[in-house]
Order: structure tokens, then C-alpha cells, then sequence
């Protein structure tokens, strides 16, 4: 089974949340779909089902490898380079 390699790098505790919604779909006035929070820097992006993937542009721009769902009641991460919820 294939595990990420970046989870314990991760800042402890996570970073704050930048905000409460994806700065880029509020700046093209757009709605986000699921939020989901970098767990590098705090950055608020829309997930993959939003027409835009501002958390996957976050990573490819960055690097930040890991991001956490930001929906109220979840709480599962997932890595973009291994491809592995963490």
C-alpha cells in the first residue's frame, strides 16, 4: 500500500486558515465547491470539482504537497505527489 511521504513534515499544529473561501473564485466571482486548507500555509482553495482546481493550482504554484478537506465535519487529507489519502 502507498503511503505519503510528506506527512510528518507537516507544521505542528497546522497553519490558520488564510481566510474562510477560495480568494480566487471570490476575485473571478465564481462559487467554489468544497474547500479544502493547505497544510503548508493556510491557503483556502476549491477543490477538483470546481471548474477552476484553485487547491491543485496551489500545489502545482507552490509545492505544498499535503491539503486537508475544509468542510465542517470532515476531516481527511490527501497528497498530491503520492496520490494518498493521509
Amino acid at each position: 500500500m502507498k503511503q505519503c511521504t510528506h506527512a510528518d513534515a507537516l507544521p505542528h499544529p497546522e497553519p490558520e486558515p488564510r481566510g474562510t473561501t477560495c480568494p480566487e473564485c471570490l476575485a473571478e466571482g465564481t462559487d467554489p465547491v468544497q474547500l479544502r486548507l493547505c497544510l503548508d500555509c493556510g491557503h483556502v482553495g476549491c477543490c477538483d470539482s470546481s471548474p477552476r482546481q484553485h487547491a491543485r493550482a496551489h500545489h502545482k504554484e507552490t509545492g505544498h504537497p499535503v491539503m486537508r478537506t475544509f468542510e465542517p465535519g470532515e476531516s481527511w487529507r490527501w497528497c498530491f505527489v503520492d496520490h494518498v489519502l493521509v
